[in-house]
């Protein structure tokens, strides 16, 4: 049993380690320069290049503007997908009207197809309604989530009948049973579903490269691409960005790591 026990730390220790490691030398990187980085061995200690490697990002990028564009962007996308994936996942779990199987069926096959099939006719419907190189053609092609209505519609149906139908007779309408029934008991599964909405969206790349063209509406992602030139990358400041842009979603998932787990499992065994 000692032995077994050991064996599980120390395998848990290791698996830390794999995940730790790689950020603590993204934290050292984006202390030196773009020399230094690449030098035999590589440095494992904190470097005195930081403030040129943030003015280099601010200079190049004016990074100050994109980080508040993506945590904008980021944050109006959690409010709004989150609102529809949950709605939506309540009507799937909780009225019988015709054709609900077949349409969340159809809703699943949004899993399984590539984001790239979608990119050409989702350009041109933003050059068509002329949303070109603005937010909303970044915000509401992925609205209605595939997962997150899945995640969502999973976590309702757990929630009993009964409560909603007891409501139902004592007058209670059906948004204000929505807000003050179902979805109090839900807190994991939406804690759960903004971390990945917030995370899609800070990450996403493709789709803001392609609709967003003026340098001052670019997000994270896309003005750190810009930084990599042909003969000249400047891998200090990048690496500074990449530092700056992970301390959002860790902190988003700090706050709310409590629920993470629960609500990711919420709903998948029934009793």
């Amino acid at each position: 049993m000692k032995l077994r026990s050991l064996t599980l730390t120390w395998s848990l220790a290791l698996t830390l380690a794999a995940v730790l490691v790689p950020f603590y030398w993204l934290v050292i990187a984006a202390t030196h320069s773009s020399q230094e980085i690449f030098r035999t061995p590589p440095p494992l200690l904190p470097g005195g290049h930081l403030l040129d490697n943030l003015n280099s990002l601010q200079e190049k990028a004016g990074f100050g503007r994109v980080v508040l564009n993506s945590l904008g962007i980021a944050t109006v996308y959690t409010l709004v997908a989150g609102t529809v994936c949950t709605l939506a996942g309540y009507g799937f779990a909780k009225f019988r009207f015709r054709g609900r199987e077949p349409l969340f069926g159809l809703l699943m096959l949004g899993l399984v197809i590539p984001a790239q099939v979608t990119l050409v006719p989702l350009f041109r419907l933003m050059a068509e309604l002329r949303w070109l190189d603005t937010y909303q053609a970044v915000l509401l092609p992925n609205l209605a989530l595939p997962f997150g209505i899945f995640l969502m519609r999973q976590s309702m149906a757990a929630l009993p009948d009964e409560l909603l139908d007891s409501g139902r007779v004592d007058g209670c309408g059906e948004l204000r049973l929505f807000l003050r029934v179902a979805l109090p008991p839900m807190r994991p599964a939406l804690a759960a579903l903004a971390i990945f909405l917030f995370l899609f969206q800070w990450n996403e790349f493709i789709w803001p490269l392609i609709v967003l063209r003026d340098d001052s509406s670019l997000t994270i992602p896309v003005a750190l691409a810009s930084l990599q030139g042909v003969d000249d990358t400047d891998y200090g400041a990048i690496l500074a960005g990449t530092a700056i842009a992970a301390l959002p979603m860790a902190a988003l998932f700090l706050a709310l790591q409590r629920h993470f787990v629960s609500g990711l499992l919420a709903g998948a065994v029934k009793e």
